[in-house]
């Protein structure tokens, strides 16, 4: 993944994306109180110039190259070798969109009970954080950001969060710091041991990864000492269990952005970090990860289905989704992980959606009892028939997002993780079960007099669930943009991890648009090489052109 010369601004857009909702979180924070109206107009302003950002940058992103653009590279503590180091890719492209988008709609869609200027501070600190996140090719920078999105957080649950929001909000926090600790400790020593091959000490990702070579026991630790990290941010069963009483506790607002893109942070840590930095590792550790993630999706998915919480209940389908992430990653073929990234993006439209009514409803009934929630359908048809898109999404009905991401994940998957993927299929027929079962018993049938009294969707509420239902379609629909800026990065890590291993990815039989025929041996091995040819021809253009800006 080498950074590309076509994708280099003049302009530092991407430290402009990081650095712009610090700002707006400056001012909102500074503002007097003898003026309430201005902080919501400057958050929605700061978050609305950083999502613009972010759609230019989709829009001007090379398609087909497998690099890093836009890079900005700055020295920052020169004697450490740390530098202010940022880049994107087909990795994190939308999920920077994404949370550029996500970020606005939640600012103008709902609105705090009180304290109005602290709580808009902390979002744009957290927009920033995971901006940060997804951008850093400096394992410092990576760490500080990491680390950054976890304060906002604690305070939006523990300030504006529901009756045992400073339980939910401490353990929390109390977990992924925890997770976090091993992995400041993976940097330092990862850092250290790169230092011998390397000739300096550098926390540039790149160098290390292309520059370092680990021993076997070594990068197993070394890796573990990140996974942990991610595996409690996903959450991967059983460091789940913080999860659900964050989500129940947290405000509508933090549900959204902690469903939406929060818990990506995991995910894109094994993409970027643990199968970049330590292949052998990881391909060494796999049935370990594909074992978890199986049990996380039937384990979230029955529990999901006992439920009497409907906001609890779309908490534990999120255990259960992304578990089908980490199955995909760690399947190791092109189509699934390509799945996986994209799944990413369409579990934050699709479960950010699904917190987004379940908010209103409380908003209108305050209870989210399913047993006290009935025949909505009756007295708010629209808002009926917004819930049901975004549940069918959820559910991976063809046409909409969720389908495309876990064909691709099963798929893909089916290749090198045959028995992992047979019993994950089965976590595709519960989904469906916990969902159409909880519409029924909340939309369905006569509502009470309490329920009579549900009001229907307010246009300023459809105008900010509309995006959300577009992209569900849109992705659904026609995939293929998203997938053609996913898949070329996609490939060359993969021909990363196969350089450091024994591992051959084997040749799909199926790939969207094209059926591939293995009925000659004659006709399969020309494939094969011409399929050599091109990954070292690939190879020997990153060698020629962009020495040392590798992903």
């Amino acid at each position: 993944m080498l950074a590309s010369e076509a994708g280099t601004l003049a302009f530092p857009i991407l430290t402009a994306i990081v650095l712009v909702p610090i700002v707006g979180a400056l001012i909102v924070a500074l503002m007097p109180k003898s003026r309430p109206e201005l902080p919501k107009m400057v958050a929605l302003l700061s978050s609305a110039a950083t999502g613009a950002m972010t759609i230019w940058l989709m829009s001007s992103f090379e398609t087909g190259d497998s690099g890093f653009q836009f890079v900005s590279k700055h020295e920052w503590i020169e004697p450490w070798g740390i530098s202010w180091h940022l880049g994107v890719d087909g990795i994190s492209l939308f999920l920077v969109v994404l949370t550029g988008v996500l970020f606005p709609l939640v600012i103008a869609g709902i609105d705090p009970h009180h304290d109005e200027r602290p709580y808009l501070a902390w979002l744009l600190m957290l927009q920033a954080g995971v901006m940060g996140s997804f951008l850093s090719l400096d394992l410092f920078v990576f760490f500080i950001f990491f680390e950054i999105v976890l304060v906002p957080m604690y305070f939006l649950i523990g300030g504006w969060g529901y009756e045992n929001r400073v339980y939910a909000a401490t353990k929390f926090f109390l977990y992924t710091m925890l997770g976090s600790a091993f992995m400041l400790v993976g940097i330092v020593a990862t850092v250290a041991i790169a230092a011998d091959d390397l000739g300096k000490t550098t926390f540039d990702l790149v160098e290390i990864a292309e520059g370092a070579s680990f021993a076997a026991s070594t990068g197993r630790w070394l890796f573990f000492a990140f996974a942990i990290a991610f595996a409690v941010k996903v959450p991967i069963f059983p460091l789940h269990t913080w999860l659900p009483d964050a989500h129940t506790q947290a405000p509508t607002a933090g549900s959204v952005v902690l469903a939406g893109v929060m818990l990506k942070l995991g995910t894109y840590g094994f993409l970027r970090f643990g199968l970049y930095l330590f292949p052998e590792a990881s391909f060494w550790s796999r049935p370990l990860w594909l074992t978890l993630a199986v049990i996380g999706i039937i384990y979230g998915a029955i529990a999901a289905t006992m439920q009497m919480d409907l906001k609890r209940l779309v908490a534990y389908s999120s255990v259960a989704h992304m578990g089908f992430i980490v199955l995909g990653i760690f399947a190791f073929t092109t189509q699934s992980m390509s799945g996986s990234t994209i799944q990413m993006i369409n579990h934050g439209v699709s479960t950010g959606a699904l917190f987004l009514l379940v908010g209103m409803i409380y908003e209108r009934r305050k209870t989210r009892k399913i047993s006290e929630l009935n025949g909505i359908q009756k007295v708010a048809p629209i808002f009926a028939a917004g819930f049901m898109i975004v549940m069918l999404s959820s559910i991976g009905v063809p046409g909409l997002n969720g389908f495309v991401g876990e064909f691709l994940i099963l798929t893909g998957s089916f290749l090198t993780a045959r028995w992992w993927t047979v019993v994950a299929a089965a976590g595709v027929i519960l989904a469906a079960l916990y969902l159409l079962w909880a519409y029924q018993r909340v939309f369905h049938g006569e509502p009470d007099e309490e329920n009579k009294k549900f009001r229907e969707l307010s246009l300023k509420e459809g105008m900010v669930l509309l995006p959300f239902i577009g992209v569900i379609v849109f992705m659904g629909v026609y995939p293929k943009p998203v997938l053609d800026r996913i898949e070329p990065t996609i490939d060359v890590l993969i021909t990363h991890v196969e350089a450091h291993t024994d591992y051959v990815e084997p040749e799909p039989t199926i790939q969207i648009g094209v059926v591939i025929d293995h009925g000659e041996e004659g006709d399969h091995g020309e494939e094969g090489e011409d399929n050599d040819t091109e990954h070292e021809g690939d190879e020997d253009d990153g060698d020629d052109g962009h020495e040392g800006e590798g992903d």
